[in-house]
């Protein structure tokens, strides 16, 4: 008996516009309409469009909450196949899609395509306001909260509200306590994990900031920037007694309880208002530091 085409993998229908080849008459006509952005098929319910009936099927689903694809690790149910397929990952783990550039993996294509960005330095988002670009939407979204003051984000305890979620989530756990970060070498627990991260180096003794002076190393980021100051000869904060300037904050704190001891001034007011008018102008004068 003779092969169909499908057996033989052949593709004998092109399309005209791209070249792209199809083993059937039928995927052709549907592949032709993402050219003709033309969508026939439309919902009964929300009046929704879609090019393909398959997509239409699928969507009905979202006003009926029929959810035929169940996972057999949890019984969580989904209405279509692909998401049952996107949460299988968040058990097995699978990070099937990798960057070509530096390797990492990933469990969804659309977390790789973001992250292909950082790579291709792409920001196809502008902001209509100041102009600013992002290589994400959500990220675009966030920022425009900015301009449109709008903080959807509020604490139930203490009614402070927040632009981002990530921000909300970690204010939350100021209330709560909560330290869901572990150190893997000495169990120590922290609440965010940039801190943990900051923590790690002091166990691989790992000092990643370089001062570009003298080559001398630093775990952290604000170490290399105290550091550079020695080199600049920058004293940037003073004494509102008697003028004398240093170069550490820490420095002028110790110098301070000095005259604290022999004046009678309220040392707790009197060190705040200082380190805020010290700190001011010394972001000022080093903008390059911060």
């Amino acid at each position: 008996m003779e092969n169909t085409y499908m057996d033989r993998k052949e593709k004998p229908f092109a399309c005209d516009v791209c070249c792209k080849s199809f083993s059937l008459k039928s995927n052709l006509i549907t592949h032709l309409v993402t050219h003709t952005k033309e969508k026939p098929f439309t919902c009964d319910v929300c009046s929704k469009a879609f090019s393909i009936k398959a997509n239409l099927k699928m969507h009905l689903r979202t006003h009926t909450d029929e959810k035929p694809f169940v996972c057999e690790v949890c019984t969580k149910a989904f209405s279509l196949k692909s998401s049952l397929d996107r949460h299988l990952r968040t058990h097995t783990k699978e990070k099937p899609f990798a960057c070509d550039v530096c390797a990492k993996r990933f469990s969804e294509k659309s977390d790789l395509k973001k992250h292909f960005r950082r790579h291709t330095k792409e920001k196809r988002f502008e902001c209509n306001a100041c102009g600013k670009a992002f290589s994400v939407k959500s990220n675009l979204m966030m920022h425009l909260r900015t301009h449109m003051k709008e903080k959807p984000f509020t604490c139930e305890l203490c009614n402070k509200a927040f632009i981002r979620k990530s921000d909300f989530e970690r204010h939350s756990r100021i209330h709560t306590k909560e330290k869901r970060f572990a150190c893997d070498v000495c169990t120590k627990r922290f609440s965010e994990k940039s801190d943990l991260k900051r923590h790690l180096l002091t166990h691989t003794k790992e000092k990643p900031f370089s001062c570009d002076v003298c080559t001398k190393a630093f775990s952290q980021k604000s170490y290399l920037k105290s550091h550079l100051v020695t080199h600049m000869n920058e004293k940037p904060y003073a004494c509102d007694i008697c003028n004398k300037t240093f170069s550490w904050l820490k420095c002028l704190k110790s110098h301070l309880r000095a005259h604290t001891e022999k004046e009678p001034i309220g040392l707790q007011q009197h060190l705040e208002s200082t380190f805020t008018d010290s700190y001011e102008e010394a972001t000022e004068s080093m903008p390059h530091l911060l």
